[in-house]
């Protein structure tokens, strides 16, 4: 890995995407190197690989519980992912990632949603996403401003996070970035960044190169 750069795990699965519009994404991100994998792959790589990245981004939707009782070549998911937050590591969960594990208390924890019951979804609404914190280093810059993206109708974070983000729209969430820490770990959390209408946007980039910084004590 190059110790000149933020290297990032972007863990993906359980979820399709657009993954040319995913790999720009992370392309234009100035300071960055993304290295893009699927669960399988961080779950099967040495605990020492795993704890050198920087910074670990879930884009996951697994919807089972995580077992550890796969073959071999799928590695252990439970154990990697259990692993978080024991380390500095800094940790993103974004999009449908909120929605991973809904049975699963760790990740509860880590959402900061004690109670991650999807009631409902809509795709390509425009929202008037509004800076509730603009001093806080992941907002540096940035004022309210329009996007296109999916909505999440769940509960709102629990009031021991940080709310960084918000919007007014019929079926989604009213906070829709956050920040906390959980253990060892800051973690960021965001609704947005569902597909190229997202990734395109030129304040989500900015937002979520921003907020890689800060989880790993770069900014």
């Amino acid at each position: 890995m190059d110790e000149t750069l933020i290297n990032v795990a972007v863990v993906t699965g359980g979820h399709a995407f657009n993954v040319p519009e995913f790999q720009h994404l992370f392309e234009r991100m100035t300071g960055i190197k993304a290295y893009i994998q699927h669960l399988d792959d961080f779950a099967s790589a040495a605990e020492s690989q795993r704890d050198a990245y920087d910074v670990v981004l879930l884009y996951i939707m697994m919807m089972d519980d995580p077992t550890d009782d796969l073959p071999g070549f799928r590695g252990k998911p439970k154990r990697a992912l259990e692993r978080l937050t024991h380390t500095p590591q800094g940790l993103i969960i974004m999009h449908h990632g909120l929605l991973a594990y809904p049975n699963w208390p760790f990740w509860d924890e880590l959402v900061g949603i004690d109670q991650r019951d999807l009631k409902s979804y809509e795709h390509d609404v425009s929202l008037n996403l509004k800076v509730e914190n603009p001093n806080h280093p992941v907002m540096q810059d940035l004022s309210d401003w329009q996007m296109v993206d999916e909505t999440y109708e769940l509960t709102d974070p629990t009031a021991k996070v940080e709310t960084l983000l918000s919007v007014k729209a019929e079926k989604s969430m009213h906070t829709v970035a956050w920040a906390h820490q959980v253990r060892q770990s800051r973690v960021f959390c965001l609704q947005l960044g569902h597909d190229e209408e997202a990734f395109q946007n030129a304040q989500f980039q900015q937002l979520l190169t921003q907020a890689i910084a800060w989880t790993c004590h770069k900014s």
